[in-house]
């Protein structure tokens, strides 16, 4: 970074400073009014989305709390605590915006009819923060809703991470793709059934690699192959580190493997530091699942320990969800979040995402289906939430819940990547 650039980052974050603390300093003020009373139709729409099939034809689901004040596609209805600081962070090129933590907790369930009256505090800024997303600012608001009569009927913490895109063409986040041909397309299935498969001549028996239309050897168009032991040393190798490449994180090694059989294959050595890999190094080969169309063939040190397959969940998941494009964007609309990034999918993408995901609001509901569905009949006071890997299009959801004792419950949801939220709920039961 050069030295104006220095200056300038040091000025944003100066302002930022400012503006957080002034604001924090501000105290509790009303918030944009919420542009609905709670109503029957909104809670269907939630409820059906979800796939909760509660009855709430009196009371509205408490994790439901933030929809009510949610401003949807209106611009222009006045400034929240933490609007200035988010555009700020906009105009700094932090553009990026994802939510990573959320607390509600309630102190009664709202009822249809009643009109909420929400109010904003500003929380605090923390930053910047190198994240796997990019580098960012972490932005904490907190907000609470009061009925009619002026009593708090629920509170709420929120922050998000605003952060500055990677760059990055549109998809790019995970390795690029090979070209595919009637000559290659052999090996690339073997690759996704788990075997390296080498070009033979149907005539002459000689291998070859790359797969081409006609033998080197006697000119034969005639062609099988055959599967290789995997087997092999590095014949010759590169320490990459740069300039960026999707999907790796440098530095990383390219190299060059001579097979058992006698033929090169070229593959990243994965599972251990780039210095030491050696030329002459013993290797075999290990096969990178992508995605559902895509697997490659890479390199391991000969001795390394076998792959363990994941260990089997404990206990059955209490729900599992797929997360079709539809969920991901039907629940995104009945929460009233319009926020690009669950749902559509081209601008997920230039922000450096997979796909579509999940947006916190959905979350949060569906964990408390998972507290319902383990407690059934219990009036939840509380919800806090921290989210992991994003759970994106395409992918299962997988709820599990333990009771910590007789007024908590520790949620988990899981997807391929990971976990996708830890929770703790708060609740009486039978109340």
């Amino acid at each position: 970074m050069t030295t104006t650039q220095e200056a300038a980052e040091t000025s944003v974050h100066d302002r930022l400073t400012e503006a957080a603390e002034r604001l924090a300093a501000a105290g509790e003020r009303p918030a944009p009014p919420c542009p609905d009373p709670v109503n029957a139709a909104m809670i269907r729409n939630w409820t059906q989305a979800l796939g909760d099939t509660g009855d709430w034809s009196r009371v509205a689901p408490p994790a439901m709390i933030q929809v009510w004040s949610m401003p949807g596609l209106v611009a222009g209805k006045g400034d929240s605590a933490a609007d200035e600081v988010l555009r700020m962070l906009d105009e700094a090129g932090f553009t990026g915006v994802v939510a990573t933590n959320c607390e509600q907790t309630y102190d009664r369930y709202v009822r249809v009819g009643e009109h909420l009256r929400p109010a904003m505090r500003f929380g605090g800024l923390t930053g910047p923060k190198k994240t796997a997303m990019g580098e960012g600012y972490f932005v904490t608001w907190y907000q609470t809703w009061y009925d009619e009569d002026d009593r708090r009927v629920a509170e709420m913490l929120f922050r998000v991470l605003k952060f500055r895109p990677r760059r990055r063409r549109a998809g790019a986040t995970t390795p690029m793709r090979p070209v595919t041909s009637l000559d290659t397309a052999f090996f690339w299935e073997g690759a996704k059934a788990g075997e390296l498969r080498i070009q033979r001549c149907a005539d002459c028996g000689a291998l070859r690699h790359p797969p081409g239309p006609m033998c080197p050897s006697c000119h034969s168009v005639a062609r099988d192959h055959t599967v290789a032991s995997g087997r092999g040393h590095v014949h010759s190798y590169v320490v990459h580190h740069h300039p960026p490449v999707p999907g790796r994180t440098p530095p990383f090694v390219v190299a060059v493997v001579e097979l058992e059989e006698g033929v090169r294959v070229v593959g990243n050595v994965l599972r251990c530091d780039p210095g030491e890999v050696t030329v002459g190094m013993p290797v075999r080969v290990t096969f990178e699942h992508v995605d559902d169309e895509l697997t490659l063939p890479q390199w391991i040190p000969a001795d390394a320990p076998e792959d363990e397959p994941p260990p089997e969940p404990d206990e059955p998941a209490l729900l599992e969800i797929p997360l079709t494009p539809t969920f991901v964007i039907a629940t995104a609309l009945a929460t009233r979040d319009f926020t690009p990034v669950h749902h559509d999918t081209a601008l997920a993408r230039a922000q450096g995402t997979k796909d579509i995901f999940l947006n916190i609001l959905t979350t949060m509901g569906l964990v408390q289906r998972a507290a319902l569905a383990a407690v059934p009949g219990a009036t939840l006071s509380g919800i806090a939430v921290r989210l992991g890997v994003p759970a994106y299009a395409g992918d299962t959801l997988r709820l599990y819940a333990e009771r910590v004792d007789a007024t908590t419950l520790r949620v988990r949801g899981a997807v391929s990547l990971g976990d996708h939220v830890t929770a703790t709920v708060e609740f009486e039961e039978g109340a």
